[in-house]
């Protein structure tokens, strides 16, 4: 579904009390455009009855200042200071579950719009997503370092205070428990599974060419730096391996 010539933007857009936007009209405009223009965005919105249906199923709006039916609106009607609000605390109080999505007779996807305004808030770098992924970089460099996304070395109160008080009871002989697995897990407590040499740089490659890598570099320079010299190590590894074998034949 193509979306109309004409435009739906409002006459005013943004706080009538507030002098001027916070960020320029230029940038608000480059942000919608990188949303508009995502292939998922013509089959996630398709208009509004403004029934409410979304957000009463929701299970976010129940506990959060969080409404499914607010985000289409200001999609729909291209409110580029309202979507650029929203992308600042709002669209991270999803859970991405869908129950919008089953729910709305006109077959929007408000989780799947809310998707493509978190990825991005990641490739403009807004302080939102790097507030709310901080808390996973220690997840995310198992997994981009180990091919594992948690181990069970990592389930402990240190790691992951935020799991509350019951956290600080997990006190478990790991290494006994990890033996008694009935696969070869090498009896390790640093990854859940082994992943061999070759995979892990076929995930780089992919990381690479999906510019999942670029984008880590947006919200967290450190954990990047940190990504590249463990992707250089192992390429050289998978290198030297080939190597190996080309001498052995």
């Amino acid at each position: 579904m193509s979306h109309p010539a004409s435009t739906r933007v409002q006459e005013f857009i943004g706080d009538p009390f507030a002098d001027e936007s916070v960020v320029s009209q230029e940038k608000l405009e480059e942000i919608f455009t990188d949303i508009q223009s995502d292939l998922r965005f013509d089959y996630e919105l398709n208009g509004c009855l403004n029934c409410g249906i979304c957000t009463a199923t929701c299970p976010a709006a129940h506990y959060y200042d969080f409404s499914p039916r607010e985000i289409v609106q200001l999609l729909w009607t291209e409110n580029l200071d309202g979507i650029y609000d929203a992308m600042q605390e709002k669209i991270w109080a999803c859970a991405q579950c869908y129950t919008c999505a089953a729910r709305c007779p006109f077959g929007n996807s408000p989780g799947g719009l809310i998707m493509i305004m978190r990825e991005t808030a990641i490739k403009h770098g807004m302080e939102s997503a790097k507030n709310v992924l901080r808390p996973f970089s220690r997840v995310m460099l198992k997994l981009i370092s180990t091919g594992n996304q948690l181990s069970p070395d990592m389930i402990n109160p240190e790691h992951f205070a935020d799991w509350g008080p019951n956290i600080s009871k997990v006190d478990a002989p790991l290494k006994l428990l990890r033996k008694a697995i009935p696969m070869p897990t090498l009896n390790t407590t640093e990854t859940a599974w082994e992943v061999n040499l070759k995979t892990s740089v076929e995930l780089y490659t992919i990381w690479e060419e999906t510019g999942v890598l670029d984008q880590l570099e947006t919200i967290d320079e450190n954990l990047f730096d940190v990504i590249l010299d463990i992707m250089d190590e192992k390429r050289e590894d998978w290198d030297e391996w080939k190597d190996e074998q080309e001498d052995e034949d």
